[in-house]
C-alpha cells in the first residue's frame, strides 16, 4: 500500500504526533527544528504530500511550486500569515488550521489578566519579592463582585468569559450584532445593541472580536471618553483592536484605570508604547498557552490532514483550491452575485435573522448548494477573521448557528434567473434582497424590500429609508458634502409618490460615524445604513 508522506517541521505536542504514526497509510518525518533550515526544507518538500507547521516555516510560493505532490498543508494553530494562500489555491493546495483549540485557554487567560489588573498583583509581586517592599496601602484594588463587565464580542471565547464572570457575581452585557439574543439570554447576559451603550455602562470591558476592517481600531480616544471614569480595559482577543497610543494615554491620564494586554499590533515586540504605560498587566501573546490547548490543536490538525489527504469533509479549510471546469465557469456569475447578496445582507438587516430564506428562481442548476455556499461565503467575510471560503463557509455557518432554508422555484415575469434573499428577524419583522445576472456577465441587485433597483453591487454606497417629500435628497448632499464625502450615484426605488422611499448613494469614501448621525437627525430620515461591496 502506497503510504502519504506527512513532514512536520515544528514542534507540536505528541499526541498529534502518536495519532499520526498509528495510521497504517501515513508515513511520519517528524523534525521540529527543521524550520531553521529552510534550504533543507526546500530541498525535501518535494517528495511529501502533506506539511504540517506552526508559525515559524515560511510557507511561500517558492516551497508550493517545489512540493509537486503536496495536498495539503497544516497550520497548528489559528493565524496562517506565514502561508501563501494565494499561491496554495493556484496549485490546488489545500490549507488547514486548527481555530477551536485553544478556547478554553483564552478564556482562563482572560479572567486571570482581568483580577490580575483589577488587583494589580503582578505589582505587588514585584514590589514584595524583587524589592522586598512591604506596601499594603499602594496596591489597593477593585473586587469584580457587582461590577458591570462589558465584553464586545460574544462568540465562542466571549460567551464563555461571560459565564464565568457571572460565578463572580459581575453584570455581564454583551455587543455583537452577529449574535442571535437567544444565545446571550440563555446565559443570562444582556445583548445590548449600540456599542456606545456598553461603552458608557460598563465597569470593566473586555473584547474578543476578530481583526476585521470593521474591528480596527474599535476602541480609541473617542470610545474611551465614553467609558467610566476609572475603567478596567482587556484585549486578549487581536492586536489593533484597542488603539495602543489612545490607550497609553488614557493610562497615563487615569482615564483607564488598569489595563491588560497579551496581544499587540506587532509581535514579537519588546518596545510598544503599552510597555511603557502604568498600570498594565501585559503578556506575550500567551493566551492560548496551555499544555492542554496544544494538545487539542495537534490532534485537530492532525485529522484535518489525514481527512484531506483522504479525500474526507474537511472542516477547518482556510483557502478553497480553484476550479476550472466548464460547468464552474457557467454558474460562476451567480455565484458572484450570491456572495455579493450575502456581503449586503449581513451589513443592512440579517446579521442576527433566525432564518434566511434563499429563493432560486429559474435554471439555476439542480444542484444550488455552491450557490447557497457563496452566500454564506458573503455573509461571513466581516464577521470571522479567517479567511472564509467555499469549503469552509458550510461549517462557519453552522457554528455561528446560521439556518439556511433553500427554495427553487420556476422562472420569474421580470427575470428568468433570480436569486431572492429573505431574512427573518427576532421580531418576526423581514428584509428582502433580489438580484440576477444580465447578460451572463453582470451581477445586479434589482429589489430591496419590494423596491426596484438597478444597482451593480460594489464600492462604497448608503441605504436610506425615507418619507419621499421634497428636500430630502438636498439635506443629505449638503451634510456629505460637509464632511468631504463626494457623491458617485443616486438610486431612489419608491412604490408610489409621497410615500415610503428607498435610496441608494453611491459614495467614493467611507461616511464616518458622525456624518451618520446627522443623517439620521433629518427629520424624513427613517433609516440609513452604509454598505461596504
Amino acid at each position: 500500500m502506497e503510504k502519504f508522506k506527512v513532514l512536520i517541521t515544528e514542534h507540536i505536542a505528541e499526541p498529534g504526533i502518536e495519532l499520526l504514526k498509528k495510521q497504517p497509510d501515513v508515513e511520519l518525518t517528524y523534525d521540529p527544528e527543521l524550520f531553521r533550515d529552510f534550504n533543507k526544507i526546500l530541498e525535501i518538500i518535494p517528495q511529501y504530500d502533506a506539511l504540517i507547521t506552526r508559525s515559524g516555516t515560511p510557507v511561500t510560493e517558492e516551497l508550493l511550486e517545489r512540493g509537486k505532490k503536496l495536498k495539503v498543508v497544516g497550520r497548528a494553530g489559528v493565524g496562517v500569515d506565514n502561508i501563501d494562500l494565494d499561491a496554495a489555491s493556484r496549485r490546488g493546495i489545500l490549507v488547514v488550521n486548527a481555530p477551536t483549540g485553544n478556547t478554553l485557554a483564552a478564556t482562563e487567560h482572560t479572567m486571570g489578566m482581568m483580577i490580575a489588573a483589577a488587583r494589580l498583583i503582578p505589582y505587588a509581586h514585584k514590589s514584595l519579592k524583587e524589592e522586598r517592599k512591604w506596601e499594603r496601602k499602594r496596591f489597593m484594588g477593585v473586587e469584580l463582585a457587582g461590577k458591570t463587565l462589558g465584553i464586545i464580542g460574544f462568540g465562542r471565547i466571549g460567551s464563555r468569559v461571560g459565564i464565568r464572570a457571572k460565578a463572580f457575581d459581575m453584570k455581564v452585557i454583551a455587543y455583537d450584532p452577529y449574535i442571535k439574543r437567544e444565545k446571550a439570554e440563555k446565559l443570562g447576559v444582556e445583548l445590548v445593541d449600540e456599542l456606545d451603550e456598553l461603552l458608557r455602562r460598563s465597569d470593566i470591558i473586555t473584547v474578543h472580536t476578530p481583526l476585521t476592517e470593521e474591528t480596527r481600531n474599535m476602541i480609541t480616544k473617542k470610545e474611551i471618553e465614553k467609558m467610566k471614569d476609572g475603567v478596567i480595559l482587556l484585549n486578549i482577543a487581536r492586536g489593533g483592536i484597542i488603539n495602543e497610543k489612545d490607550l497609553y494615554e488614557a493610562l497615563v491620564s487615569g482615564k483607564v484605570r488598569a489595563a491588560a494586554v497579551d496581544v499587540f499590533s506587532k509581535e514579537p515586540t519588546t518596545d510598544n508604547i503599552l510597555l511603557d504605560a502604568p498600570n498594565i498587566v501585559v503578556t506575550p501573546h500567551i493566551g492560548a498557552n496551555t499544555f492542554e490547548s496544544q494538545t487539542n490543536v495537534a490532534v485537530i490538525i492532525a485529522n484535518q490532514v489525514l481527512a484531506a489527504l483522504r479525500g474526507e469533509e474537511v472542516e477547518f479549510a482556510v483557502n478553497a483550491p480553484y476550479e476550472d471546469t466548464a460547468a464552474a465557469k457557467v454558474l460562476k456569475p451567480f455565484m458572484d452575485l450570491a456572495e455579493k447578496l450575502g456581503l449586503f445582507a449581513v451589513q443592512v438587516a440579517c446579521s442576527r435573522s433566525k432564518e434566511i430564506v434563499i429563493e432560486y428562481r429559474g435554471d439555476l442548476g439542480e444542484d444550488v448548494k455552491p450557490l447557497t455556499t457563496a452566500f454564506l461565503k458573503g455573509f461571513l467575510q466581516k464577521i470571522v477573521d479567517i479567511p472564509v471560503n467555499l469549503i469552509n463557509a458550510p461549517f462557519l455557518a453552522k457554528e455561528k448557528g446560521i439556518s439556511v432554508v433553500e427554495v427553487k422555484r420556476p422562472e420569474g415575469i421580470n427575470f428568468k434567473k433570480l436569486i431572492r434573499i429573505t431574512c427573518k428577524g427576532e421580531n418576526g419583522e423581514e428584509f428582502s434582497l433580489a438580484g440576477t445576472v444580465m447578460d451572463d456577465k453582470f451581477p445586479k441587485i434589482v429589489e430591496i424590500n419590494n423596491f426596484l433597483f438597478d444597482l451593480t453591487p460594489q464600492g462604497k454606497l448608503l441605504l436610506i429609508r425615507n418619507f419621499d417629500v421634497p428636500g430630502v435628497i438636498g439635506k443629505l448632499g449638503s451634510i456629505l458634502g460637509k464632511y468631504s464625502v463626494n457623491i458617485a450615484g443616486f438610486q431612489l426605488g419608491r412604490t408610489e409618490k409621497g410615500k415610503e422611499a428607498k435610496g441608494v448613494i453611491l459614495v467614493d469614501d467611507d461616511v464616518s460615524p458622525e456624518a451618520l448621525r446627522e443623517i439620521r437627525e433629518i427629520p424624513e430620515i427613517l433609516e440609513v445604513k452604509q454598505v461596504n461591496l
